[in-house]
């Protein structure tokens, strides 16, 4: 049974754009800095810390990654450093493309931003 903590990106995309959640993005600089979820804030796995991640007890905090390996860990590591309550977007990136989910994405030839999916 899937846990209640475990989103999709359908789940996700409203209340994200609405800024009912805080999408922490786990991957690192260089994977966020060519395509990212829009309003997605960075907080690098291999080097947060999870009691710097503040959320202010309105909206929920959802982790995220390319494939939900990593926002799964941070997720989990966050919940027990914190005592407070999270959820993770399962698939990742990944998933969240595929549902055709916006994201910004730089263009490797032109170096310009372009958004791609539905707004």
């Amino acid at each position: 049974m899937a846990d209640y903590r475990d989103l999709t990106p359908e789940t996700v995309f409203d209340p994200l754009k609405a800024s009912e959640i805080i999408l922490i993005d786990v991957r690192e600089p260089g994977e966020f800095t060519n395509e990212a979820i829009h309003g997605a804030l960075l907080h690098t796995l291999s080097t947060v810390e999870p009691k710097a991640i503040h959320g202010d007890g309105q909206r929920t905090i959802v982790f995220q990654c390319g494939s939900a390996t990593r926002s799964k860990s941070a997720f989990e590591t966050f919940m027990a450093s914190t005592g407070l309550e999270a959820c993770h977007l399962v698939g990742g990136l990944a998933v969240w493309k595929a549902a055709n989910q916006p994201i910004i994405k730089i263009n490797p030839t032109t170096r310009q931003v372009e958004n791609h999916g539905k707004n």
